[in-house]
């Protein structure tokens, strides 16, 4: 999972996820994109562990404060 977003607001404006569940990952970027959220605000969020949705926390870690917590 990679995220991109905009370098002054921080606002999520794209996602690259690959594998074989990437499709259940994608609509939570989607509906990040769709509501104006930054990566700060996605990283921040609950993420349930384990689980796959701990790869987008760990893209938005990585994104909002270029550190995940698992690399």
């Amino acid at each position: 999972v990679k995220f991109i977003a905009d370098a002054k607001t921080d606002k999520l404006l794209g996602a690259w996820i690959m594998g074989p569940n990437a499709g259940e990952l994608i609509p939570e970027c989607v509906l990040a994109m769709e509501y104006g959220a930054c990566t700060e605000d996605i990283a921040r969020s609950c993420h349930g562990h384990p689980t796959l949705s701990e790869a987008i926390k760990e893209a938005a870690l990585a994104t909002a404060f270029g550190k995940p917590i698992h690399m």
